[in-house]
């Protein structure tokens, strides 16, 4: 993969036109409004349909996705696709792309960015969940593993220690954005984690995953008075990883009230399929990857506009120096959890 910054400029060229163009491709009829939603990586946008059969306000609109060139490649994406589809069919809460035959990713020749539609769908963020909510998410994320397994998605990235971490290592380094003082301190950490958490990875099957689990990524759809139910969006980061990734993002604390609600979320889980415990020792390892693999993100994005103003401490040595500590403090984190009384 490339993720550089020169293809951003690509996006200098999505005018309204190519938007609305996009769409028609699909035989709909946009009536020429749309609204950008929030996207750091993509360009998205919420676009009014003329849809005489609407049965509800969601159906008068649908939503384009334009990809960021450079990062995926065309069958990347179509095994996103493909996952979203395949949970479609097991009746798991998701939102699919559009498909024209079995395919949902076309080239828009005029600007060169690869994109696709996918219908609206109205739902809430959660700030709290209820045990009983807990338990309807962790049914419903062992579902969506339990699909996941299905099928392979040999082109998406493996979330392992090599790419990761070593990958994304690599990629700051050439970046040259680590302060001089650092240059050494902080490949060094990162390598010495490598070392430490390699073993805990081997012989451990890979499979589809959300990826990017965290509670913004969930919604709810309140529209049954009787019980919400939670659906899953922005399958962008989708990999090939293991489980407890997913599991982990949802509750992501480590203090007795994250573990009680973790444990009661793996319980309904093992309701529809059956959970590696031991793979919980991958939790803080996994943390630890994200932590390289957000850095590197931002290095990669940094020339694109939106990233100085989102993240105007990544300038500043201190950004280093906190990533730096937070990596000192992972490395005892994990020895700690290697202890069998950890869990």
């Amino acid at each position: 993969m490339h993720w550089g910054n020169k293809e951003t400029e690509y996006f200098y060229k999505l005018t309204p036109e190519a938007i609305m163009d996009a769409v028609e491709r699909f035989d709909l009829k946009p009536t020429g409004r749309a609204l950008p939603l929030n996207s750091m990586e993509n360009r998205v946008h919420e676009i009014e349909i003329e849809n005489p059969n609407a049965k509800s306000p969601s159906e008068n609109f649908v939503v384009s996705k334009f990809y960021r060139p450079g990062r995926w490649t065309k069958e990347q994406i179509q095994e996103e696709h493909n996952f979203l589809r395949d949970l479609i069919e097991s009746e798991v809460p998701a939102i699919a792309p559009l498909f024209i035959g079995d395919e949902s990713v076309f080239l828009h020749e005029e600007t060169g960015l690869l994109y696709c539609l996918f219908p609206k769908k109205g739902g809430r963020h959660k700030d709290e969940l209820n045990d009983d909510e807990i338990e309807i998410l962790g049914r419903t994320l062992a579902r969506l593993h339990l699909v996941g397994r299905k099928r392979q998605a040999p082109n998406r990235v493996k979330l392992i220690p090599s790419t990761y971490g070593l990958g994304n290592l690599g990629m700051i380094e050439e970046a040259n954005v680590l302060p001089s003082h650092l240059k050494e301190t902080y490949p060094s950490l990162v390598k010495q984690i490598v070392q430490l958490i390699e073993p805990l990875f081997e012989g451990r099957t890979l499979q589809r995953i959300h990826g990017d689990c965290h509670w913004g990524n969930v919604l709810w759809d309140v529209s049954d008075p009787e019980q919400a139910l939670p659906f899953f969006v922005d399958f962008d980061d989708m990999v090939q990883g293991f489980p407890v990734q997913d599991i982990w993002l949802l509750i992501p604390g480590r203090d007795h009230e994250a573990i009680q609600k973790r444990n009661l979320l793996l319980s309904a889980y093992e309701e529809i399929l059956n959970f590696d415990q031991t793979s919980l020792k991958l939790i803080e390892p996994l943390r630890t990857l994200r932590f390289i693999h957000f850095s590197a993100w931002i290095t990669k994005r940094w020339e694109d506009p939106s990233f100085k103003a989102a993240f105007p401490q990544f300038g500043d040595d201190s950004y280093w120096e906190i990533q730096t500590a937070d990596l000192r403090e992972q490395i005892g984190l994990i020895q700690e959890s290697l202890n069998p009384q950890y869990y």
